[in-house]
């Protein structure tokens, strides 16, 4: 391997061990596929399961490359390749699970229909944080929820990752929108034009009176799980919609049935495990980047900067919940 062929990478050889930066060879890109000069990866809490072993839906073996968003400048074009040229800016959800290469790397070939364009008016570092958000909160309000303009609805954990996407994806189609959080989060969930609801004072039915009259929420997007989904069935509106990102565990779901209700989960991780729907996450950061460039999206990073040798920090900002927005890792 020589200095040409070669590109930086923080590896991680097990569960639960330490990161280390290496040499390893640059990828060349297949039928298909873009190589990526990755700027920045975006970190995600997944990234923190796969690494304590605690992930096997992501079914990443190690050792391995592990960061699942990135954000950078098409190096080279694969066979088959026509959606785009080496030179442009883009990101998406592309690796890091499955056994594919993730984007803790100066370089990858990545599948290009899980690419879009980077938004122009997005920096790479801001542009990274948002694929695997962007797509599990469209998923879940557009693609399950179809959600509509004058709907009521409730996105529980609003100024977490998706939970801030989804506020503004609801938003952007019309729909009132109302959010939990806690108390320190309530000025930045009404800064993104929703109803804060503080769900450590506040109860199910408390809320429900208050901004329903009683009714219940048209559409109800879960981000927490456990006891908050269920909690979910017993706010949503008669014939109403309930979605979860966190839907794993055992739940009771007469108070939903007793409404009418509906349900479905969502699992961001099935294109890029299965390969099926590999073009619908391109699609959707397409219009991300919509959103974006019409001033209707914004992501919130956190302030601090970390880089391939730090990337130990970083994990451990998701880790000890001092996170204020995504981190991102900068590459280059």
């Amino acid at each position: 391997m020589t200095q040409a062929d070669a590109m930086k990478a923080t590896t991680l050889g097990g569960a639960k061990q330490a990161f280390q930066l290496a040499s390893m060879p640059r990828p060349s890109p297949g039928r298909g596929e873009v190589l990526v000069r990755i700027a920045a990866s975006g970190v995600n809490p997944l990234d923190t399961k796969i690494r304590a072993g605690v992930a096997a839906h992501a079914r990443h073996a190690l050792p391995a490359v592990l960061g699942i968003d990135l954000a950078g400048t098409v190096a080279a074009i694969g066979p088959e390749v026509t959606t785009f040229s080496a030179g442009d800016e883009v990101y998406g959800m592309t690796g890091g699970v499955g056994g594919v290469q993730g984007s803790l790397a100066e370089y990858a070939a990545v599948d290009a229909a899980l690419l879009a364009r980077k938004p122009k008016n997005l920096d790479m570092r801001q542009a990274a944080a948002l694929p695997l958000i962007f797509i599990t909160a469209w998923e879940g309000l557009v693609d399950r929820g179809h959600v509509e303009a004058g709907q009521k609805v409730l996105i529980y954990g609003g100024a977490g990752g998706v939970g801030h996407v989804a506020v503004q994806i609801a938003r952007s189609f019309g729909a009132d929108v109302f959010a939990t959080g806690s108390t320190e989060n309530l000025t930045y969930i009404r800064q993104l034009g929703a109803t804060p609801i503080d769900y450590s004072t506040t109860g199910v039915e408390q809320y429900v009176a208050e901004h329903t009259g009683g009714k219940g929420f048209d559409l109800i997007y879960d981000n927490v799980g456990g006891a908050t989904l269920d909690a979910s069935f017993n706010a949503i509106a008669r014939f109403g919609h309930v979605v979860s990102a966190l839907g794993w565990g055992t739940h009771t779901l007469a108070p939903l049935s007793f409404r009418g209700g509906t349900y479905s989960g969502v699992f961001t991780l099935l294109p890029l495990l299965t390969g099926e729907g590999r073009a619908h996450h391109g699609a959707i950061l397409c219009e991300a980047t919509r959103l974006v460039e019409a001033g209707q999206l914004k992501p919130r990073l956190d302030p601090r900067r970390f880089n391939l040798s730090n990337v130990e920090a970083a994990h451990a900002a998701i880790e000890d919940r001092s996170a204020k927005g995504k981190i991102v890792v900068e590459i280059i």
